[in-house]
């Protein structure tokens, strides 16, 4: 690293320590932030037509003072420092609403867009709040106010701001006590004084001049407002959003809006490597081999002179403007494992991508920010933040156990039910993780998986479902594939089992392949790491909305027997009856539907038959089914529960779904 970079990226993050010298408020953060470049823009993003436009920070921060204005007379009626929900998907409306809140005095309680009404109604009561900013037409359990509304009202130049301190994130808000862990500006602020032992490891995560990080992880998320809105405004730098979260709008807001930095959870790095190595396989062999000593290249495992023109930049820049771009510097996986093909991949393309840990309770607390692509490459999560400290609470002779986290950035309270409490800590001021993790000679951490997600076998074995997904991840005719522990019905004994999403109009014939390359798969693996039922899931896997296969909706589901599974025995699923419904309305309802789903797969309406199953037969993914569900939802003007995610199959299950709702609200 040379010296004069190193000396200009440490004076360009000086604002860091200055933030240290501050009552480290949230109100210190927004004013650092509305203090950089007035010119500099904050965002980029498409409008209706495809166009691409811009958001100055001076724009940003007159729209964030007229907004907490036009609040403060809407909340009027409502006492200080009480708490408004804000669910919207990710535009550049959300920071300038989450800042109005702070600034007109009330609390945000960050909701998942996508969150059914009943849970969300759920955190509303259970979190006491006094109002929600929301688009959903619904009715909530507090007054709502649609962005529309808020946008079109009068505002007083008069309004003097009476900050707020606090933000609070929460869980999914299930029908029973909903976990909400509330932060303070002491908390946000320690988040970005981590980021200053930064330049001592690499220059490329945060330097002077153009940044364009690409803003697809939701902002309710922990990993999306830390490591994405928080760090990247505070620092002066451009946000980017896609016009959905569909595979080829994130590609095309990368490569449009020459994105730099790119965060993001294993499903979409994995996704990307599926798609780059389905690509290179339809090439003519000598392209083939070109990528292929490419990725060998850019990953030190052979030559520049073995790798002839695959070494160069010509030859890496092409193929670069056919995935994400040729921009990019610095990537990050978080979230989840990791897989070393995926990892080796993405590096030998020429995209630096690291492994990061995170979690909603303690923050962002580590990245691996080694500048060397065989330490990377090794899946280490890095060493802890500065003001972070992790250590691992393992019995006497054993290397692994649950990580422990201490750091400022840990939330101070916590709201379950009706109950406000302190975080529960060890006595020495840890908080437990739950995760599994080992630390290296060099004090490098890794992890290896949640240990609610760890299967215990009958002989106390303990086996990490990532490491067993990993091995199954390129079975030909898969999308995706899930390992859990799981009973069937009539068994008492969990068992290792793999859940396979398949890829597109796979046949009976083709299913039977599917079972046997698993099986000679399985077959080379140890005892303990063998997989031990094989399912095919006829749905797309059920996601959370930070992109995580929920496990959980699984495990329930196999042990209740359902018939979404395909084994060579598997039952045939009973049709959906619109028993009660007008023919008539039927069938326009279903020839919009089927409109929606013409328009999301590319395929003509006449391949679409009612019974066709999105991935099998259709060739859906888990991705583009959720870009399915929000283009019915702005179709009907209606919201389908979060809950209903890959329940619904086909275009009549759909077709009922969207009925059921449009009489539920009339």
């Amino acid at each position: 690293m040379k010296k004069d970079n190193l000396e200009a990226v440490r004076a360009f993050m000086k604002a860091t320590e200055k933030l240290g010298q501050t009552n480290q408020t949230m109100e210190d953060i927004y004013n650092t932030i509305v203090e950089r470049d007035p010119d500099a823009w904050c965002a980029m993003y498409f409008d209706e037509s495809g166009k691409f436009l811009h958001m100055t920070y001076d724009e940003f921060r007159n729209k964030t003072f007229r907004t907490a204005s036009q609040l403060s007379q809407l909340f009027s009626g409502f006492a200080p420092r009480t708490i408004v929900g804000l669910k919207l998907k990710n535009s550049p409306r959300w920071p300038i609403l989450f800042w109005a809140i702070l600034m007109s005095g009330h609390i945000p309680l960050l909701i998942d867009a996508r969150l059914a009404l009943e849970n969300t109604n759920n955190l509303l009561r259970q979190s006491g709040a006094v109002a929600l900013i929301a688009n959903d037409e619904a009715e909530f359990a507090a007054p709502a106010f649609r962005v529309n509304e808020i946008a079109n009202r009068e505002s007083s130049y008069d309004f003097n701001p009476d900050w707020a301190d606090n933000v609070i994130f929460c869980s999914s808000g299930t029908t029973g006590d909903a976990k909400m862990m509330v932060f303070n500006g002491k908390n946000m602020c320690a988040q970005i004084i981590a980021s200053v032992s930064m330049p001592d490891s690499t220059i490329d995560i945060m330097y002077p001049g153009t940044i364009h990080i690409l803003a697809m992880l939701p902002f309710h998320h922990i990993f999306g407002f830390v490591a994405v809105l928080l760090w990247y405004t505070f620092y002066g730098k451009t946000l980017v959003y896609p016009s959905s979260l569909a595979t080829s709008d994130l590609l095309t807001a990368c490569r449009q809006g020459k994105c730099t930095h790119i965060y993001s959870v294993p499903l979409f790095w994995d996704g990307v490597a599926q798609t780059v190595s389905r690509t290179v396989a339809s090439l003519k062999p000598s392209k083939s081999d070109l990528v292929s000593k490419m990725i060998a290249f850019n990953t030190h495992k052979i030559s520049r002179r073995e790798a002839g023109f695959a070494s160069t930049g010509l030859a890496l820049h092409t193929f670069q403007k056919k995935v994400l771009g040729k921009h990019v510097r610095y990537a990050i996986s978080g979230g989840g494992f990791l897989s070393p093909k995926t990892q080796n991949l993405i590096n030998g393309l020429g995209y630096p991508l690291y492994n990061g840990f995170g979690m909603t309770e303690v923050g962002i607390a580590a990245v691996d920010m080694s500048t060397r692509v065989e330490q990377r490459l090794k899946g280490s999560i890095g060493k802890p933040f500065y003001g972070v400290e992790m250590k691992i609470d393992c019995k006497e002779g054993e290397t692994q156990g649950e990580l422990l986290v201490k750091s400022p950035i840990i939330h101070g309270e916590e709201i379950i039910g009706d109950v406000r409490r302190k975080t529960p800590l060890t006595e020495d001021g840890y908080f437990r993780t739950g995760d599994i993790a080992t630390v290296d000679n060099h004090g490098s951490f890794f992890l290896k998986g949640r240990i609610k997600d760890t299967i215990i076998l009958s002989n106390g074995e303990n086996v990490f479902p990532d490491e067993i997904e990993y091995y199954f991840k390129d079975v030909p005719l898969l999308h995706n594939v899930v390992c859990l522990g799981a009973k069937r019905p009539g068994n008492a004994e969990e068992k290792i089992t793999l859940v396979c999403e398949v890829d597109n109009s796979v046949t009976e014939e083709q299913i039977e392949k599917i079972f046997a390359d698993i099986k000679a798969i399985n077959d080379t693996l140890p005892s303990e790491k063998k997989v031990q039922d094989i399912l095919i899931d006829k749905r797309p896997l059920p996601m959370s909305s930070s992109m995580k296969v929920k496990r959980f909706v699984l495990k329930e589901a196999i042990e209740k027997g359902s018939d979404d599974f395909v084994g060579l025995d598997a039952p045939a699923k009973a049709s959906v009856s619109f028993d009660g419904y007008d023919q008539k309305e039927v069938e326009a309802t279903m020839k919009k539907v089927i409109k929606c789903f013409s328009k999301v797969l590319m395929l003509p309406e006449f391949k679409i038959d009612p019974e066709a199953v999105w991935t099998t037969d259709l060739g859906g993914d888990s991705m583009s089914y959720i870009e399915m569900c929000q283009v019915l939802d702005k179709e009907f003007k209606i919201h389908i529960p979060e809950e209903q995610y890959g329940v619904l199959a086909n275009a009549n299950d759909f077709t009922k779904q969207v009925l059921d709702l449009l009489h539920e609200n009339k």
